[in-house]
């Protein structure tokens, strides 16, 4: 997750409450508070924790890090094609420049599906340059990632057409995603019902947060939560700060899971999350202690399992 803030709306709630009463996106996804049409699976920890196990092993034959321009993030770049290769997508390595450095984006597709209907879901693949970055984000990586290997492993045919992307130079101001979303006409940008980002969701000291944007991307992720007894807040502190915002911008619905970053844990927060109050949700952010010894497991699993949730139920 990038470093700079920027505000939020005051009216987003009375703009969402107007988008749900005139059907303004996602139309024809499952109701939010009825049941799944499709069940999603389990996604397991132990397939989650082997895709960071071999971000941090790329980070550590690659100078500590996997940041932009870097051998340690192509790397990681090769890793999630080369899995997805041998799962049936059709990859698409998208290049730009950015800080005199060659960057990448990887788009990948599962074949089928409406495609004037398309349900994506993306994380970001660098880290910063002072570590190797395994909650921010090789996290939300890990689960998109797992998940989109989770479709391929049932042979899903959803109604809508399912895309995941990784995207490169997040941690430079989203370059890689905004270059992805500027490269798309009006009509690709409208046969887009939704775009799901996953940045951040394996906190040491984790909160549950969900992003507020879309009311119906927003309703899934709270319908899974408390599905399993878990209460979620709205996500407030990296808003704009990471790649949905690129979406966003250009009018396209966003939606998202967070555990925090560097802002405080309240005590009321502990009391309904357990953790320790008072400090950080993530110590380690954009440090060198970001690795795999500052993920919570149980916060991980969680998160993973509602990203397959969203794209089981949004796309059908």
């Amino acid at each position: 997750m990038k470093l700079s803030v920027s505000g939020r709306a005051a009216t987003a709630a009375v703009v969402a409450v107007a988008t749900v009463l005139t059907g303004g996106s996602l139309a024809g996804a499952a109701p939010a508070s009825g049941p799944s049409v499709l069940a999603a699976p389990d996604i397991p920890l132990a397939n989650v924790k082997a895709h960071l196990n071999q971000f941090q092993s790329i980070a550590t034959a690659n100078g500590g890090n996997r940041a932009h321009g870097r051998t340690g993030y192509k790397a990681s770049l090769d890793y999630v094609k080369a899995k997805l290769d041998a799962a049936g997508f059709t990859t698409t390595v998208q290049q730009f420049t950015a800080s005199s450095r060659i960057g990448y984006n990887l788009i990948a597709d599962w074949p089928g599906g409406d495609p004037e209907q398309v349900v994506m879901a993306g994380a970001h693949l660098d880290s910063v340059t002072s570590g190797p970055g395994i909650n921010d984000n090789a996290s939300g990586s890990a689960a998109v990632l797992e998940t989109a290997l989770a479709v391929s492993r049932a042979n899903l045919k959803p109604v809508k057409h399912l895309r995941f992307a990784w995207w490169g130079a997040e941690e430079l101001g989203l370059i890689g995603s905004r270059n992805y979303v500027n490269g798309l006409s009006t009509a690709d940008r409208g046969r887009i019902d939704g775009y799901l980002n996953f940045d951040m969701i394996g906190s040491v000291n984790p909160g549950y947060f969900v992003y507020d944007d879309d009311p119906t991307i927003e309703q899934t992720f709270k319908t899974y939560f408390a599905g399993i007894s878990v209460p979620t807040e709205i996500e407030t502190e990296g808003d704009g700060r990471s790649d949905h915002a690129s979406f966003k911008n250009v009018g396209i619905p966003v939606g998202g899971l967070f555990t925090g970053a560097s802002r405080v844990k309240s005590a009321a927060q502990a009391a309904k999350w357990g953790g320790t109050a008072g400090r950080a949700f993530d110590s380690c952010y954009h440090s060198s202690c970001d690795t795999t010894a500052s993920i919570n497991d149980t916060a991980l699993d969680r998160n993973s399992d509602a990203v397959a949730y969203a794209i089981w139920n949004l796309s059908d």
